[in-house]
């Protein structure tokens, strides 16, 4: 006999206070480990395909890792540098930039911009604090001996975490089914299978959107002659899992450094905005509907919601979480919602006599 919903809901909200604790205190220290499993995840589906193909599951994680070893000693020695260099010239750049917007602003409208007009001050103040503390903050960071320690720390730890978690992710799976409750494991099966597919079509899905994206848009500004491409490329890249917020970002951005950078040269101009018309294009006609389909079951307002609470909460182990807690705690509601519009509650005694 299956325990009462009360002594269900009991233990239920157990696990998750004791989940939400451990996140609140372990939060650097399970980072890797979250960073490990997230990676797993995403390339589980690779090492599938790869044992279909006849190679075995010790054989498909070693390619995979060879392959994705390859891909980040690349990274490391042309893009990273480059990308925090550049990040760096922005920083220092934004006064010059604000200082020859107030020369437009000045020659265009004279009156708004006088020696004591509040936007004449408000740009002198927001150059300067973008200078002064964007470029201290990312060159503190970076140089912080700490800092190194652990960027050094995840470097090693995650990849190992993520080859585990990748070679023993289908006896996990297995194990994990085996210890599901009898009577609750259809529901519980179908739930988790809810839940993968919602995870699977965001996150393997967007992530693999964005990064094409930010790959794109990083390579053709730059072959365009942008000072700043590979950074507006990839922070245009990295949002584009909400909506048009990536391409709206990135393509102001973008525009904005082009007016400063090609004023005059309007056929430079209008390349790097059809770099990003072309993006939206090919992401909304080809890349999203193939690669992510149309039922993620993810609002962005909700994600957006998720992604700001755990961050708040939990700092940046909270914003790797909220997608998954997100997804799962959407496929709980639409699950609640089904059983309510089915029950006696919700239809009633005549349309259950009916």
């Amino acid at each position: 006999m299956a325990l009462p919903v009360g002594t269900q809901m009991k233990y239920w909200g157990i696990a998750s206070t004791v989940f939400l604790i451990m996140l609140w205190f372990l939060g650097d220290v399970i980072l890797p480990f979250v960073l490990g499993g997230a990676i797993a995840y995403f390339l589980d589906p690779v090492a599938d395909r790869l044992e279909r193909w006849g190679a075995s599951r010790a054989v498909a994680v070693t390619l995979i890792t060879l392959v994705a070893l390859l891909i980040f000693v690349i990274m490391a020695l042309l893009v990273v540098p480059t990308l925090i260099q550049q990040t760096i010239s922005l920083f220092d750049t934004a006064p010059k930039l604000f200082n020859q917007f107030q020369q437009a602003l000045t020659e265009r409208f004279p009156s708004l911009v006088d020696a004591d007009s509040t936007l004449r001050k408000s740009l002198i103040a927001v150059g300067e604090t973008i200078r002064d503390r964007g470029g201290q903050v990312l060159e503190s960071v970076l140089s912080s001996a700490a800092g190194l320690i652990n960027i050094v720390l995840l470097f090693v730890i995650v990849p190992v975490v993520a080859f585990y978690l990748l070679y023993d992710w289908d006896r996990m799976i297995a194990r994990i089914d085996d210890l599901l409750p009898r009577d609750h494991a259809p529901v519980i099966r179908q739930l988790a299978g809810d839940i993968d597919r919602t995870l699977a079509s965001f996150i393997r899905g967007m992530g693999t959107v964005c990064l094409i994206l930010g790959t794109y848009y990083a390579v053709a500004l730059m072959l365009v002659g942008l000072q700043f491409g590979l950074v507006v490329g990839a922070v245009a890249g990295l949002i584009t899992f909400i909506p048009y917020v990536g391409a709206v970002v990135g393509g102001a951005l973008a525009i904005g450094l082009a007016l400063f950078q090609f004023w005059g040269d309007w056929l430079t101009i209008g390349l790097v905005a059809g770099i990003f018309v072309l993006g939206q294009v090919a992401e909304g006609n080809f890349l999203t509907p193939k690669l992510v389909g149309s039922s993620v079951g993810l609002h962005p307002v909700w994600l957006i919601f998720a992604l700001s609470v755990f961050g708040a909460l939990f700092g940046f182990v909270g914003m790797l979480v909220a997608v998954p807690v997100a997804a799962a705690i959407g496929v709980l509601a639409r699950f609640a919602i089904s059983q309510y519009t089915n029950s006696r509650l919700y239809r009633g005694l005549s349309q259950t006599d009916e």
